[in-house]
């Protein structure tokens, strides 16, 4: 198999030629070249053709959102971002996850951490020179077709019904207000979830009489910043998952990254606990998982609950799906066609594990209907 062919982008002279070093050691990885800022990036990419591409944040000239919208329109590849943990940085960061990146990395703090930073850059210039980028194209065409307009608030976390107590209506999604057996839907994704969620939870009914957890695998210190993009373009109010929040209905809780997220309580007296552990992963492991959630939920709500499994590399979700089937919950996997990464959704639908499999337009539909 031919080494995967990578462009590197920074305007640091000092970090292109470590990446340079460090990346061209992989035996998998080549470097055909690099790029000073955002405009060379563009010409480079049309000229070199690369299979995947890093590309810096903040960048003179043209920074690497911009470049990043303009590659995804003249000459899409596959990306993968290279972002600062800084406010500005995590902000950017969600923003090019939505406009088409496959996936990013934290740039280290120091030349002494470089080294693991790198290690995990190839691997995800791995995953992301076999993503399927006219479907990034497409969720991010989508997602940015999203009404960002919230529902009105008397205050903090209470909505204002409409009047005469009728549904609201999302994108042509209504609800039915009928009792359902339903108590919680538990969500996992990975690589391309970011654009995914923007798609699926910003047209779930504001009225959704559940609570929705969800399990993306993101570094640590990016999570916030994903709860609150996804919260200014839902009717259901987002929250960036902390210890003893109580489940309600009609919230959607994002995993904090770097804990796993369980549950603790019986019937409708539900919190969430999360545990937070500085022992090493084991192979093909993520903090938050998928899978500790399902099984846990499981635990906690047994046939009531409704597992939901999107775009993403590796098997994460899988047992948890096939817990969820076992208890009589039901299952919902994104289709193969629609999937950045047909990973975690076709090792749950390979466990027999999946009631539906629906492409990523239609899932929103899907959790109404098996309300």
């Amino acid at each position: 198999m031919p080494p995967v062919r990578v462009l590197v982008v920074d305007d640091s002279v000092t970090m292109r030629g470590l990446l340079r070093k460090l990346l061209n050691t992989h035996q998998n990885i080549q470097i055909i070249g690099t790029a000073v800022n955002g405009v060379d990036a563009i010409n480079k990419i049309k000229q070199l053709k690369p299979d995947a591409v890093t590309l810096d944040v903040e960048m003179p000239e043209l920074d690497g959102l911009s470049a990043l919208r303009r590659i995804m329109m003249e000459c899409p590849v596959p990306v993968v971002m290279c972002s600062s943990l800084t406010d500005t940085g995590t902000r950017a960061t969600m923003d090019a996850l939505s406009a088409g990146a496959v996936d990013f990395i934290a740039k280290p703090s120091g030349n002494d951490k470089l080294e693991p930073v790198v290690e995990e850059l190839a691997s995800k210039l791995l995953t992301a020179a076999s993503a399927k980028i006219h479907k990034v194209r497409l969720n991010r065409v989508m997602s940015e077709g999203r009404s960002t307009k919230k529902p009105t608030v008397d205050e903090p976390g209470k909505k204002t019904p409409l009047a005469g107590g009728e549904p609201r209506v999302t994108k042509g999604i209504s609800l039915n207000m009928r009792a359902t057996r339903t108590k919680l839907v538990a969500i996992g994704c990975s690589t391309g979830g970011p654009a995914a969620l923007q798609r699926v939870l910003p047209a779930l009914p504001a009225q959704l009489p559940v609570p929705v957890v969800v399990v993306q695998h993101i570094p640590i210190g990016f999570s916030k910043a994903l709860a609150e993009q996804l919260n200014t373009k839902c009717k259901l109010e987002i929250c960036h998952a902390e210890n003893g929040m109580p489940l309600k209905e009609g919230y959607v809780y994002i995993a904090q990254a770097g804990c796993d997220i369980t549950f603790r309580g019986r019937g409708d007296s539900v919190s969430l606990h999360l545990e937070k552990s500085s022992a090493p992963l084991p192979p093909g492991g993520f903090r938050p998982s998928a899978d500790v959630m399902m099984l846990d939920a499981v635990r906690v709500y047994g046939a009531s609950v409704l597992g939901v499994l999107m775009t993403g590399m590796g098997r994460d979700g899988a047992k948890g799906m096939k817990a969820i089937k076992n208890s009589k919950g039901r299952t919902i996997a994104e289709d193969e066609s629609t999937c950045v990464v047909y990973g975690m959704p076709k090792a749950a639908i390979e466990a027999n594990a999946v009631d539906k499999v629906v492409p990523l337009g239609g899932i929103a539909q899907e959790i109404v209907n098996m309300l």
